[in-house]
């Protein structure tokens, strides 16, 4: 199983790229994990609910049936870093390729959440995809230190 980070776009900045290239080799230690990026449909000129509709498609096109797929938006549910754990442990003994779909600026189309199977918050706040991607890695390493019961996560089991 594998865990996928589907997301919009890719990351522009330098630093963020950096620091999500680093997160993305630390959470490999514990975890398959694979990156695929969709085009960022606004940067063709698109408008905001055209540019959301033509990125839902191509995500859509890149879920395989039989995977559980989370949604990343701020209305989806708020878990600590030991339930993300705990979740992705759970995740890993269904042996279910799990799909995270990160959208663009103009967050997911509508068919992309009527295909999730369930939705996941990293914050209320509204914080910017590329962001929000370095968040979702960090949590997937920190979640493979919590389970093997390594230093790095200082809060509370």
């Amino acid at each position: 199983m594998i865990f996928h980070i589907l997301a919009v776009g890719r990351v522009r900045q330098a630093a963020l790229r950096e620091a999500c290239e680093e997160y993305r080799t630390r959470a490999s230690r514990y975890f398959k994990l694979e990156v695929i990026e969709v085009a960022d449909s606004s940067r063709d000129g698109r408008t905001g609910a055209e540019a959301m509709r033509a990125e839902g498609a191509a995500l859509l096109k890149k879920l395989p049936p039989g995977a559980t797929v989370v949604a990343l938006t701020r209305e989806g549910e708020g878990e600590d870093s030991p339930g993300f754990a705990d979740r992705m442990s759970r995740w890993q003994r269904e042996a279910r390729d799990v799909f995270f779909v990160i959208g663009g600026a103009g967050g997911l189309d509508q068919a992309v959440f009527d295909r999730a199977d369930g939705r996941l918050s990293l914050s209320t706040w509204t914080v910017p995809h590329e962001l929000a991607r370095l968040v979702l890695l960090e949590q997937i390493y920190r979640a493979g230190t919590i389970l093997k019961g390594e230093p790095y996560h200082k809060g509370h089991r």
